[in-house]
């Protein structure tokens, strides 16, 4: 067969594929005959009320000389970890605002970072394509550095995220430009799978976040440049389990649902969406009309311990509070007093929802607190 001939074959191929994917969008839409917020206005379902006191800046964290890019709380004593353009890692006591730590880290473009489940051990990566692991109890070296504990080398492309596996602090899983997943034996430094890449149901661009389920830990989510994400069962590495469509822009973060069987996604194309892992099928969308021709991307999501509430952090410094029911912003915590002066680059829930922190480029961490009569949602 002459090489005209495949290319002809390939061609055709390639159009019978696309169409192929057009007919599922479009069964996709059909099958979408209401969302949450209608189902939940049909049921008259109140929405959720915020005052100005409700959810108040308590305290600002400053230490930073560069953009701050990725934050972490522990699971336990109230502590977080921020990583920044200033090449360093900086722990922090969130309920005193005193700095633990400060790791200066092997690169300096410093993308992710996570706090292990235990507490002991903080990780990072980013352009060095590696995770570096830190013993936060190791002794420091003649300069006052912290040592790093593990070096895990096997990326071909920059770390874009890493999350520890839930209770326990020898796993790792990770996610890069090089359109991998990675799940890592933090003891050995070796790869036990990898979730991507060669293989065709894997993402076919940078993936750009990871998320693992809180309710089953071997079950994780992937947000990619791909305009998806994947979900994949660590015990099949293969291929993904599912593959979420609808986005029309690079997929920034996922984030798990508290129970386990839903995820959300933000995105460049300025929204956020819910999606059911058991169906497949796409739930809400979360989108504020703005009435200039600027669309703020979506950089960074959380979940309220109940699930009731959306965090959303945008470029432009805005952090909506959506009330995932009704799919309406109940609060914008970029237009409060104290709100920062840059993009919202990362967001996250204290262990016990009783607080939101944020990252921004304005080089600062600000820790929000329920005030008034407001009880943890």
């Amino acid at each position: 067969m002459s090489v005209a001939e495949l290319k002809e074959r390939h061609a055709a191929a390639t159009e019978t594929v696309n169409n192929l994917k057009e007919r599922l969008r479009q069964r996709r839409q059909q099958l979408l005959d209401t969302d949450v917020a209608g189902y939940a206005r049909s049921q008259e379902k109140s929405p959720v009320t915020f005052g100005p006191t409700d959810l108040v800046c308590c305290r600002t964290l400053q230490g930073h000389t560069g953009k701050v890019y990725s934050l972490d709380w522990t699971p336990e004593r109230n502590r977080i970890v921020s990583a920044s353009q200033d090449g360093r890692l900086i722990v922090w006591n969130a309920l005193t605002s005193q700095k633990t730590h400060a790791i200066k880290v092997p690169c300096a473009w410093v993308m992710t970072c996570a706090f292990s489940p235990m507490g002991q051990s903080v990780a990072c990566g980013g352009l060095d394509s590696m995770c570096s692991i830190f013993n936060l109890n190791s002794p420091t070296d003649k300069d006052g550095n912290l040592p790093v504990s593990k070096t895990l080398s096997g990326h071909k492309g920059y770390v874009s995220c890493c999350q520890y596996v839930p209770d326990e602090d020898i796993h790792i899983i990770t996610s890069s430009g090089d359109q991998t997943c990675v799940l890592w034996d933090i003891t050995t430094g070796l790869r036990t799978s990898v979730f991507g890449g060669e293989f065709q149901a894997g993402h076919t661009a940078d993936v750009l976040s990871v998320s693992i389920n809180g309710s089953s830990s071997r079950m994780f989510v992937s947000g990619s440049c791909d305009m998806t994400a994947r979900l994949w069962d660590t015990r099949v590495a293969s291929r993904a389990v599912r593959t979420f469509h609808g986005h029309e822009g690079d997929v920034n973060t996922v984030k798990f649902f508290p129970d386990g069987n839903r995820f959300g996604t933000g995105s460049d194309d300025g929204t956020c969406r819910l999606f059911d892992i058991r169906t497949g099928h796409q739930l809400q969308v979360y989108y504020q009309q703005h009435s200039d021709n600027e669309v703020p991307l979506v950089t960074s999501i959380a979940f309220s311990i109940s699930g009731r509430l959306l965090f959303a952090g945008y470029s432009n410094g805005d952090c909506y509070v959506w009330d995932t029911l009704l799919a309406k912003v109940v609060l914008n915590l970029g237009s409060l007093q104290n709100s920062h002066e840059g993009r919202i680059s990362c967001l996250g829930l204290s262990a016990d929802g009783s607080a939101l922190c944020t990252g921004s480029w304005d080089t600062n961490l600000k820790i929000w607190a329920f005030g008034g009569h407001r009880s943890v949602i």
